[in-house]
């Protein structure tokens, strides 16, 4: 295998220039937010605000990506968050990252400001800076469109007005208006930071090298049908497919993590999406499971909101208006702005409000309370726009709660700064400690626990019909989560996404998957040993900003005020008995940190 390239982007200079990765850095490392911590990590300085010229921003596609693997279409953007301070990855589908490694990039890594707004348009020749003075103030899919005056056939990351304003929720959008969000942690501030309005890539048709294509096609078409069997409601109706079913379970988040049943549930599904608005589904690049959806709203096509978006802006917020959770949705893709956090931090600001905690609430008269969607709709713009309420509400609930006086604690959902997502550890006691753990804050794609724990079976895991764990019991989670987060950081370094894990695609494939592609000999042990010295390598990374033991909590909400309705009633995670058995599994010490032994057995020394 040949060495792999890096291009590195000065904008302050208006500079780029190639790196070189040796083969045996890929081999321990894969790609994606692999190579990514371990650049980061080596290149840290704690003194450097997420939004300084100095803070690098690096777009990496995973190993895999571009490839013809089912699903491999995945990029991990990465780098300190604005929102958490902390390690972020922000991973997101679609056909950019393909693009990239058809150009012939590993990923890009960007660096400094530039003198006024840019844009990047990159192909196998290299890098030209446009003037984006034009478009700064434009909205993701009026960039994409102005863009594509002078480029046609281009893939295009963007930011929206959100990412402009510095907003701490907001994101970067690819492929506008097919869109997909990398959501999390507020990268989108990073390229505002940096006048950097867009990357566009041209598309390329070079292949991406398979050692063994003839193979690999062989083995993808052998098992592409079961995968689309066991995803076939992913297929139909999108992960919101699932909403009404986890509000039986107990799953759904209803007023804040507050309430335990909710009616309106029913009137927020995936089902009623497809059934009142779809025009066609929607997949990312080399993928059997298409569960992206293209619907009509407004007489526009759109695409139409993913379960997180859902329940973020339904029945979190007890909005049972499907009309304005699909406008919610189209405006966060427009502006580009994380559909979790804005949800989440609507909710603790809802709360905070009723509490007398809030007093100057400008929204033109629209009364703040739950359930009222126009209330929802303004201050969507408002946040985007970083204007009244809006400028609270998008810094985040760990930064408000912190400002505030009362028991706000008590109820802002989030950990390490990250606001929760839509998916309650009181059903699957798993995931309270994997949201603990989570290198990025509160994150359920971290380990994906919920999965399992819900009846998935995971054979190559460990998991079969025989061992399925109880979702309501604390017992045996540590090692769920410890193994489920170490296959998920290499499924991330690899750009696959995680919904393999729903098609019963283990371990053991994967490594022969690699293998076809590479000419090497690795096997399922040696990925997951890849996956375990990743995570540890972001644990590291936030060790060295001061994250530890303390930060490794859940909202006081989650432990102690239990369900008094439905499947999950009564129960409560049993979290600090999880905590010491994962820490001791992992070999970090009592306060959260790789002891030295773990690290040499890792193979990170270098550190």
């Amino acid at each position: 295998m040949m060495e792999k390239k890096l291009l590195e982007v000065d904008l302050t200079n208006r500079l780029f220039y190639e790196t070189k990765v040796s083969e045996e850095k890929v081999r321990r490392h894969l790609g994606g937010s692999g190579l990514a911590v371990e650049y980061l990590y080596q290149n840290l300085n704690p003194s450097v605000s997420p939004l300084h010229p100095d803070n690098p921003l690096l777009f990496f596609p995973g190993f895999l990506t571009g490839t013809p693997i089912p699903t491999a279409s995945k990029t991990s953007v990465c780098g300190r968050s604005p929102l958490t301070g902390i390690w972020n990855e922000a991973t997101v589908g679609g056909q950019w990252g393909a693009a990239l490694k058809k150009i012939g990039y590993e990923g890009i890594i960007i660096k400094g400001k530039a003198t006024h707004p840019v844009y990047l348009f990159i192909n196998s020749t290299g890098i030209t800076f446009k003037d984006a003075q034009t478009i700064w103030g434009l909205d993701t899919y009026a960039t994409s469109k102005s863009i594509r005056k002078s480029y046609p056939q281009v893939k295009i990351a963007s930011i929206g007005q959100a990412g402009e304003n510095l907003v701490p929720i907001s994101a970067i959008v690819f492929d506008a208006p097919d869109c997909r969000l990398a959501g999390r942690g507020g990268l989108g501030a990073i390229m505002g930071s940096k006048n950097l309005k867009a990357i566009a890539l041209e598309t390329e048709k070079n292949p991406v090298p398979v050692a063994d294509l003839e193979g690999l096609k062989k083995s993808v078409r052998e098992l592409t049908p079961s995968i689309r069997d066991y995803t076939q409601g992913l297929h139909n109706y999108g992960t919101g497919g699932s909403v009404e079913a986890r509000e039986y379970t107990g799953d759904l988040p209803i007023k804040n993590f507050a309430q335990s049943r909710w009616t309106g549930a029913v009137k927020t599904t995936g089902q009623l999406v497809v059934e009142k608005h779809f025009k066609k589904h929607y997949a990312c690049y080399y993928c059997p499971i298409a569960c992206g959806k293209e619907i009509i709203f407004q007489q526009e096509t759109v695409h139409g909101p993913e379960y997180e978006t859902l329940s973020a802006f339904g029945s979190n917020l007890l909005n049972d208006d499907l009309d304005s959770i699909i406008l919610m949705n189209d405006l966060c893709n427009r502006y580009g702005l994380d559909t979790i956090s804005l949800g989440v931090s609507i909710a603790f600001v809802i709360e905070a409000y009723e509490e007398g905690l809030l007093e100057d609430v400008d929204l033109d008269k629209i009364k703040l309370k739950w359930g009222n969607s126009k209330a929802f709709i303004k201050i969507t713009h408002q946040v985007a726009r970083n204007e009244k309420l809006g400028k609270i509400i998008g810094q985040g609930v760990q930064t408000l709660s912190s400002q505030l006086k009362g028991n706000s604690k008590e109820y802002a959902m989030h950990t390490k700064g990250l606001e929760y997502p839509m998916h309650d550890p009181r059903a699957y006691n798993g995931m309270a400690l994997s949201y603990a753990t989570a290198n990025r804050g509160a994150c359920h794609l971290e380990s994906l626990s919920y999965m399992i724990e819900s009846g998935i079976q995971a054979p190559d895991l460990g998991y079969d019909k025989a061992h399925q764990p109880d979702p309501h019991t604390s017992n045996g989670k540590a090692q769920l989560v410890v193994t489920l987060q170490d296959y998920m950081n290499a499924l991330n370094a690899l750009g696959l996404c995680k919904f393999l894990l729903a098609g019963r695609i283990g371990p053991t494939i994967v490594s022969q998957w690699i293998n076809k592609v590479t000419g090497w000999d690795l096997d399922k042990k040696e990925l997951m040993q890849i996956g375990q010295r990743l995570h540890n390598l972001k644990r590291l990374y936030n060790n060295k900003l001061g994250i530890d033991k303390k930060d490794d909590t859940v909202p006081p909400r989650l432990l102690h005020l239990a369900r008094t309705d439905g499947l999950s009633e009564g129960v409560l995670p049993q979290f600090d008995n999880m905590l010491c058995e994962y820490y001791k599994l992992r070999g970090w010490d009592d306060n959260g940190v790789p002891q030295k032994e773990k690290i040499q057995e890792l193979e990170i020394g270098f550190l």
